[in-house]
């Protein structure tokens, strides 16, 4: 069964560099943000998805180079969005949107596969819903004329994603657009402080390995800080960095 293992940004550094100088072969996924960690028989013995903050191991950047990032998460009707530095939020925005048919539940985009927009009510969630994703391509071409934007997180549902980029105002990126990083995480409902969880997420390292393998992800994070500073008995909640 596999592990799941967080580990803050300073450890996920020392582990890269570790890793960077032993005998293990790492192969970079960029759609994932992680490193794929084989051994000389060519199977894989770890994944370790990297901060957000920590650039991919193929530029030549240096460790204190600023990453600065969007985080966008869309939902039915609701959406959060933030531009950051360095794992610092310095804008966010909130747009909630009428898109949602009370009775059923169900939202405009998906009843109109099946009934069509011949109703008031339908127009209107209609109408409500271009300029929901008006209004986020608006906010993010902002973003992306005052900022050099390095990565983009985003979250939103595959119904979702034609009206994102059909929308009368562009997005700023394209669907294909190597800086996007789909988050691996349940996203509730998108507001402020589910937006500043995700990006907490995002600034942990992950560490996915099956069970057989924790002697070597003991031996690995011996070399790091982690156990001098961040061990916790198996009792115990894991701790929040």
């Amino acid at each position: 069964m596999p592990v799941n293992r967080y580990i803050p940004e300073e450890i996920a550094r020392q582990l890269l560099r570790t890793l960077e100088t032993s005998a293990f072969k790492t192969t970079y996924e960029p759609e994932k943000h992680r490193l794929v960690v084989t051994d000389n028989a060519g199977q894989d013995q770890l994944y370790f998805r990297l901060p957000l903050t920590i650039s991919p191991p193929n530029l030549k950047s240096q460790p204190d180079d600023p990453v600065h990032y969007v985080i966008l998460l869309v939902q039915s009707g609701n959406c959060a969005l933030g531009y950051f530095e360095n794992g610092r939020c310095l804008d966010h925005k909130v747009f909630r949107s009428y898109m949602v048919r009370k009775k059923q539940g169900k939202s405009q985009i998906k009843y109109l596969k099946t009934k069509g927009k011949s109703r008031a009510g339908s127009r209107v969630r209609l109408g409500e819903t271009m300029e929901f994703f008006e209004n986020i391509n608006e906010r993010l071409q902002s973003y992306f004329e005052e900022n050099e934007i390095h990565r983009i997180a985003i979250s939103c549902s595959k119904t979702l994603i034609p009206y994102l980029f059909s929308s009368k105002i562009a997005t700023p990126f394209t669907k294909h657009d190597p800086r996007l990083f789909k988050i691996p995480k349940h996203i509730h409902t998108p507001i402020y402080e589910v937006l500043l969880d995700a990006n907490r997420f995002l600034l942990r390292g992950e560490l996915i390995y099956e069970e057989t393998n924790q002697p070597l992800i003991d031996a690995l994070l011996a070399k790091t800080d982690y156990l001098e500073k961040y061990e916790f008995d198996d009792d115990e909640d894991e701790p929040e960095w």
